[in-house]
């Protein structure tokens, strides 16, 4: 008994599709497992998530323990606690000139580093007027341009402004050098001399 065409090709698209089908169901079943397993390792990851991670702040940090004096030496040291104790008037504004320097210290780094930076800023502020000022007067009709000399002076004042400021910085700086220099010395006078034994 023979099969038309017909049928042999019928066969083989059922056959076909029996087989199609059998590999999808087989398929399925393998991805089942692996879509359980996502499924637990995303639950595990939003548990991690979930627990808080530890923070670093002012509450968990212990306090720095105040900064002692250090002394150079026992010697130094004794001589004056016994220089103290015989005048504590002396010994009282030893310690207001010293918070005195410190303080002057601390300004005269404050205004260093404000100098510092202010001259930076001047320089890039001449680069960039530079640049603006090539780029003007390159253009054969700038004349007309109103706009871009505008910028250009708006740019010059600028720089004369951070001239000033850097100026009055630079002057504060002086006049605090000089005050602290004329304090230090006038305090080194002022120590008693040493009396000969």
């Amino acid at each position: 008994m023979s099969m038309s065409p017909k049928t042999v090709l019928r066969s083989l698209a059922l056959l076909l599709a029996a087989f199609s089908f059998y590999s999808v169901r087989l398929a399925a079943q393998d991805d089942a497992p692996s879509v359980a397993e996502a499924a637990r390792r995303a639950r595990q990851q939003k548990q991690d998530a979930a627990k808080p991670a530890h923070v670093i702040d002012n509450d968990t940090i212990p306090p720095a323990p105040s900064a002692a004096i250090p002394s150079t030496s026992s010697a130094p040291a004794s001589d004056s606690n016994s220089s103290a104790a015989d005048n504590p008037d002396a010994s009282a504004s030893s310690g207001d000139t010293n918070t005195e320097e410190q303080q002057t210290k601390k300004e005269m780094d404050s205004l260093k580093r404000q100098i510092a930076e202010k001259k930076a800023g001047i320089d890039l502020q001449q680069r960039e007027l530079a640049l603006a000022q090539d780029s003007y007067y390159s253009n054969p009709d700038h004349e007309r341009d109103t706009a871009g000399k505008q910028k250009l002076d708006t740019m010059q004042t600028d720089l004369d402004q951070a001239k000033t400021d850097l100026a009055d910085l630079q002057a504060k700086l002086d006049k605090l050098s000089s005050s602290s220099a004329s304090n230090s010395s006038g305090s080194k006078s002022s120590e008693p001399a040493p009396t000969s034994p």
